[in-house]
């Protein structure tokens, strides 16, 4: 079946510099697997944060599924990821250690079951922020002369 990614956080990119990734589960109600399936989520705002020895996804949205009447979820609920325990503890010790943060950067579905790619991340700064604009842009001006020049 593959990889279909459904949603993916544009702007994790431009505000962290991205360390390290990683692929978790998240525990998920029908109805929101049924609105995932549809593209009806944001990552935005959204972060990973823990509540004692457990990863939780914070702010992320997942609209209500309108096909389903009272069995709705809370759309900004926080959702439990699922990951093997060596790569928590990796991930805490990191934490602790260096003053990182975690943000979610892609949700998808891989072989029919809901993942998110997670990443360790460190805030970048105005000028570093200025600096991959002016890359972006150089980029882009070289790839258009040389299409010019074709």
């Amino acid at each position: 079946m593959g990889i279909k990614i459904i949603s993916d956080n544009r702007k994790a990119f431009h505000n962290y510099h991205v360390l390290e990734k990683f692929e978790a589960g998240i525990v998920l109600y029908g109805s929101e697997v049924k609105s995932l399936r549809n593209a009806h989520v944001q990552l935005k705002d959204s972060y990973v944060a823990f509540k004692g020895e457990e990863l939780w996804l914070q702010n992320c949205h997942i609209n209500p599924y309108s096909a389903s009447s009272y069995n709705n979820h809370e759309p900004e609920r926080a959702r439990k990821l699922l990951m093997h325990r060596r790569e928590i503890d990796k991930i805490i010790a990191q934490l602790k250690e260096r003053g990182l943060g975690m943000v979610p950067l892609k949700i998808y579905f891989k072989d029919g079951i809901a993942k998110l790619e997670v990443a360790l991340v460190k805030g970048k700064k105005a000028h570093d922020k200025r600096e991959d604009i002016k890359k972006r842009d150089a980029k882009r001006e070289l790839d258009q002369v040389r299409k010019s020049s074709r």
